[in-house]
């Protein structure tokens, strides 16, 4: 199992960026993106089901931000608007495999990261 991040980069407070993960052997898997700042744990952003239909976001970014896949074996995307200096933070996803989606636990696979600047 092989995922890639892509997408990430330096914005400007209030724009917009659109993250990429690729993962061969992700079909059929739920899949999740986290986030981690400096200093700050892994925390959870959102989740997608295998077949894009059922979706959940993190309360800090309801509103703003967007996970989707279009179907089982296609990448999955994260479209990030409204993005405020907070958002700072190196961006992974993963392929979700047992448990509670929200929890890091829960993921047995993981990306090596996209970084994301917001500047105020």
């Amino acid at each position: 199992v092989q995922l890639q991040a892509s997408g990430g980069g330096l914005v400007q407070n209030g724009g917009s960026l659109r993250l990429s993960c690729l993962c061969s052997g992700c079909t059929l898997y739920r899949m999740g993106w986290f986030r981690q700042a400096p200093g700050k744990e892994r925390e959870f952003v959102a989740t997608v089901s295998s077949s894009g239909d059922s979706t959940d976001v993190a309360d800090s970014v309801k509103g703003r931000f967007t996970i989707s896949r279009d179907y089982a074996s296609s990448p999955v995307y994260l479209q990030m608007n409204s993005l405020k200096p907070e958002d700072t933070a190196v961006y992974y996803c993963a392929r979700h495999y047992s448990g509670r989606s929200d929890y890091i636990s829960s993921y047995d696979f993981w990306g090596q990261g996209t970084e994301v600047t917001v500047s105020s």
